[in-house]
């Protein structure tokens, strides 16, 4: 039975959490070479991604800490966290290019909090989707769920990890990252307030 259920878990979290690596690639790409840059971003993924566990198994008890109406409003942090990557892309543009390796490595790359935003607001689907699930397994069945949930977490850093750092791919990322990185955080905040019909849209 918890072989079937570790499948399970598997399965819905590749499911649900694909996209989280092109992310992860990007942030990873933007900390390249900055010490203690790994750690942040990993820190921020798993911050993040338990905050959607917090609040899906809350939910599959009975409690809301999110009204439904608020999930499709949390696409205004990865908006606002994009606008914010491309005016300091532009601004670092504008200024020069010694400037911004200057404010880079004094960043040190994304920190924790930024990518546990991102991780948590792109995690609305996956809240609506473990719910269900979580209500029928129980809770040992959801402390399965939660375990493999949490080691696949890693998994996907390390694939994050690993898609920047070979040499194409982290060529390109080191060219176009500060041009990608605020146009999949737009992007991505941008569907999640369509998809989920803020504001009217």
């Amino acid at each position: 039975m918890e072989l079937g259920i570790i499948g399970q878990a598997v399965g819905l979290f590749a499911v649900t959490n694909i996209d989280d690596i092109l992310i992860l690639a990007l942030f990873f790409a933007q900390g390249a070479g900055r010490p203690g840059s790994t750690r942040r971003v990993v820190v921020g993924q798993y911050l993040g991604f338990a905050a959607i566990l917090v609040v899906a198994v809350a939910a599959a008890f009975g409690a809301t800490f999110l009204p439904e109406s608020v999930i499709p409003h949390l696409g205004l942090l990865p908006l606002a966290l994009g606008l914010k990557a491309a005016w300091k892309a532009w601004k670092d543009h504008r200024d020069g290019s010694e400037d911004e390796e200057e404010e880079q490595t004094k960043q040190g790359g994304p920190g924790p909090l930024e990518v546990a935003a991102v991780t948590f607001a792109n995690g609305g689907d996956n809240i609506g989707v473990y719910v269900p699930v979580f209500a029928t397994a129980g809770a040992s069945g959801m402390t399965v769920y939660a375990a493999v949930f949490l080691v696949l977490v890693a998994v996907w850093c390390f694939a994050g990890k690993f898609f920047a750092t070979r040499p194409v791919i982290a060529k390109a990322l080191a060219r176009w990252g500060h041009i990608l990185l605020p146009l999949v955080l737009i992007t991505i905040g941008l569907l999640i307030l369509i998809e989920g019909g803020a504001f009217g849209l």
